[in-house]
């Protein structure tokens, strides 16, 4: 085996952990950086065009684990404050978490879906953001499907390849594209990077309202 042959393997294994520490650190920006937009009331939404929240289904969720957090912040260091180190510690990393899911929370409240004259912006959480151009888009409907718990972001079938941002395994909105077109996901293949598919599906808080501000445009 040649010296070049060896190196491959472990200059793979540095990209992804350097990729890997890249998203982390977008990640963790982006948290406080839709802290921020919510403190200032600024959605991420263009201008002339409308947004469409998502966070419905989970929004009682995320609260109780916002509070819940909070509360076990104060019962551990009353049971560690003995030991300095471990308290600081704890109380750091209990204030991160914390920090950490209500900028989650943020990030489903201010980055929603949006219909503007450039299109449609599919958004979900963090991370998500995949811009559809009207050039791209054949048609838009009202179409609710459940899909079996724990399915693949990408479903595989007949047509071609779809996308599906779920909120408890339910979309309500069906978008088919006019050919196949790549999008780019967060992560690495197979289920991350850019990936091509034929259709999106989504979940929207206000399906008819979404679906009129759709009929606008196209």
């Amino acid at each position: 085996m040649s010296l070049a042959t060896e190196r491959r393997p472990a200059a793979s294994v540095w990209r992804r952990t350097g990729s890997f520490l890249l998203r982390a650190l977008r990640v963790e920006l982006s948290i406080y950086a839709n802290i921020g937009r919510f403190i200032a009331r600024r959605p991420a939404i263009p201008r002339e065009a409308a947004g469409f929240g998502y966070h419905r289904p989970v929004l009682t969720v995320l609260v109780i684990f916002i509070v819940l957090s909070a509360v076990e912040i104060p019962i551990v260091d009353l049971i560690v404050h003995r030991w300095p180190a471990v308290r600081i510690g704890f109380l750091v990393l209990g204030i991160w978490g914390v920090t950490w899911m209500f900028g989650l929370l943020c990030a489903y409240l201010m980055r929603p879906h949006t219909v503007g004259p450039a299109g449609i912006r599919v958004r979900q959480g963090l991370e998500i953001d995949v811009p559809l151009t009207w050039n791209d888009i054949a048609s838009v409907a009202r179409v609710k499907r459940v899909d079996e718990p724990k399915s693949a972001r990408i479903l595989e079938t007949e047509a071609g390849r779809t996308l599906a941002f779920r909120m408890q395994d339910e979309t309500v909105i069906e978008i088919e594209l006019e050919r196949p077109t790549i999008v780019r996901l967060p992560g690495h293949p197979p289920k991350g990077g850019d990936q091509e598919i034929t259709a999106v599906r989504i979940w929207v808080d206000n399906p008819k309202a979404f679906m009129d501000e759709v009929r606008k445009h196209l």
